[in-house]
């Protein structure tokens, strides 16, 4: 794949230096034919447009097709995709439900829905094609033969995201879907009353998700499974029941026969050719396609696409002088040398969404499982592997569930301490903190319930005398319930983990976006990427609040932003939407100090007098000294 490296002036001290991942991330690929005959490889692709195009890949050439969606993709991707008996390929994003005909090589239906995205599809025995969508459980249903469409809206809220992960049809003509996280649920769906009938009672209702799956005896068999919404389902064997023309009969023990149905959620890869070839692989960073014959032969075939790159997601200056990050769908490491202009790009341990440099060490907090990286950059790479030493990237501990994904990390001065805090795992409310000390090698983790409970995390500042300040979220995980109604600041004492007090700057405010430590006495602070606040150490107060909502703009967000940057003179710079600012130390005042010629999506951080930030899948610069 060709991708522009080099750095470009933009004018006015803006420099763009190309894009981080310049790769796209398969959201649900099928093996299936033309209508020729021809095998063919159908490739959902997802950059920093979202799912803009289905990708056909020919697998004897290697020749490639580039259909772009009959709708804006929004920044959405599938979740879920089919491959129905008639070689239609189905799914459902960014409220729109799609068709594409294999065999004419063409977008054959669209239609606008009812939000969001569909978890779940399925053929019911009579070829009618149904989807159920997060975070609202909405239905929809398309008969290709007739054409018929029905969109049924949400049929089933909570409080809460539901992931409705499994879907299942009997040979009655009922559906049947399961739902996560907070608490699990299985929905039998009537299609000619459209009521929606939960069949778990409260009590039977665990954290984990419901699960569903079509039988060869053309009945629906379900559990409500401890799983998390994208695993297989667990639980007590005992404890399944079918479901048949709307009604649940418990079961206990089951031997299982799925009904062969080509459907599956993101990662969905059908390998099977109808002439008995396979995949072998399918590769979308080498663009190589390796096709395996029934005799175990293998024929490599090279392809190509185009990509305007993946989404970073973090971003920081490393010791060895470079600008690192994480980039997500695909997960990427990459590193980029303003010196010599050039990239470094590899595969992650998962997506690191914050990270933060001490010393000679750069540290990744990365989702999932909230797991803490140290990586040594003047050391060779070694793949990150968990329980493995040698690697480098080294992977120190984990979090889950109290940490699923980070949203800061704060490498202390005191050159030995490194905090971590975040939203918790799938279906939970309140994330933890993790302190780790380099010297002792030890790592202790707090739960929501001692620092502020059904809160997270979101920024860390360091304060004199071993203090911690802390800034929270009130928002759960996914699909987790939101109980907290108002941010909180807190401070730690580090030594003793114990929180010393805690308040609520605003009242009304749901995060506190990003911190920033200037002085012995001074923190300066976001709340909702608007609210510009000066809090003080000794008093424990806000002695000045702006917002900068209409003027400069809002701030930067993201899972892990870095909203302020220092340079060497200590002068405070914040990123902006819109460009850059630098905060007056002396009226605490905030003006725009350069207006970016991009939208900037992420963090930052300086180096050699220059900000470096990130705009969608690029990473570029400002010249302070402009």
């Amino acid at each position: 794949m060709n991708f522009e490296a080099n750095t470009r002036e933009l004018g006015q001290g803006f420099r763009d230096h190309g894009v981080a991942t310049p790769i796209s991330n398969h959201r649900g690929m099928v093996a299936t034919v033309d209508g020729d005959g021809r095998n063919i490889v159908l490739v959902w692709l997802f950059d920093i447009r979202g799912a803009n195009t289905l990708l056909v890949i020919d697998a004897t050439t290697g020749a490639t097709l580039e259909m772009d969606t009959p709708f804006p993709p929004g920044g959405d991707c599938p979740y879920a995709s089919l491959l129905s008996t008639r070689n239609r390929y189905y799914t459902h994003f960014n409220s729109y439900f799609v068709e594409f005909d294999a065999v004419s090589l063409a977008y054959t239906f669209h239609r606008k829905t009812t939000p969001q995205m569909t978890m779940g599809l399925t053929e019911d025995d009579q070829g009618v094609i149904w989807s159920v969508t997060y975070p609202q459980s909405g239905v929809v249903s398309y008969n290709p033969e007739s054409g018929e469409f029905r969109d049924y809206g949400h049929v089933y809220e909570q409080n809460w995201r539901q992931y409705p992960t499994t879907l299942a049809a009997d040979d009655t003509g009922w559906i049947y879907f399961g739902l996560g996280t907070t608490s699990s649920q299985v929905i039998a769906f009537d299609r000619e009353t459209a009521h929606a009938a939960p069949l778990l009672s409260e009590d039977e209702r665990v954290a984990g998700t419901g699960y569903v799956y079509r039988d060869l005896d053309g009945k629906v068999y379900g559990l409500a499974s401890t799983s998390g919404p994208f695993t297989d389902a667990t639980g007590d064997e005992d404890e399944w029941f079918s479901l048949y023309n709307g009604k649940r009969t418990s079961v206990g023990r089951i031997e299982m026969q799925k009904k062969r149905i080509l459907t599956g959620a993101q990662g969905f890869f059908h390998t099977e050719f109808p002439d008995g070839k396979q995949i072998h692989k399918c590769d979308l960073v080498n663009c190589e396609l390796a096709i395996q014959s029934p005799d175990s032969d293998v024929t490599e075939i090279e392809f190509d696409y185009s990509s305007e790159g993946a989404r970073i997601e973090s971003l920081a200056v490393s010791p060895d002088k470079t600008i690192c990050g994480g980039t997500s769908f695909p997960m990427r490491f990459f590193s980029y040398n303003p010196v010599s202009d050039d990239w470094t790009n590899r595969q992650s341990y998962g997506q690191w969404n914050t990270v933060d440099m001490q010393g000679d060490r750069f540290y990744v907090g990365g989702y999932g499982s909230g797991y803490l990286l140290e990586w040594d950059p003047f050391r060779t790479w070694v793949p990150t592997e968990k329980g493995e030493s040698g690697c480098n990237p080294h992977y120190v501990t984990e979090c889950t569930p109290h940490i699923y994904r980070p949203h800061c990390l704060l490498a202390h001065p005191d050159g030995k301490t490194i905090v971590m805090g975040g939203t918790p795992q799938y279906g939970h409310t309140g994330g933890g903190l993790l302190i780790c000390d380099r010297e002792e090698g030890t790592a202790s983790l707090l739960e929501h319930t001692e620092i502020i409970p059904d809160h997270s995390t979101m920024s860390l500042a360091a304060l004199p005398e071993g203090k911690l300040l802390g800034g929270t979220t009130t928002r759960a995980a996914s699909g987790g319930e939101h109980k907290a109604q108002v941010a909180e600041l807190y401070i730690l004492d580090l030594a003793a983990r114990h929180i010393e007090w805690y308040g609520t700057p605003f009242p009304e405010a749901q995060e506190i976006t990003d911190l920033c430590f200037v002085s012995p006495d001074k923190v300066l602070g976001f709340a909702d990427q608007k609210l510009f606040f000066v809090f003080d150490i000794p008093e424990r107060t806000i002695t000045h609040t702006e917002d900068i909502e209409l003027d400069p703009g809002r701030t930067i967000s993201q899972q892990g932003p870095r909203v302020f940057c220092t340079n060497l003179d200590g002068e405070v710079y914040v990123l902006l939407r819109n460009g850059i600012a630098r905060i007056d130390r002396g009226s605490w005042r905030i003006s725009l100090i350069a207006e970016s010629p991009i939208e900037i999506s992420g963090g930052g951080d300086t180096l050699d007098n220059r900000i470096y930030f990130a705009g969608g899948s690029r990473v570029y610069s400002y010249d302070l000294n402009h």
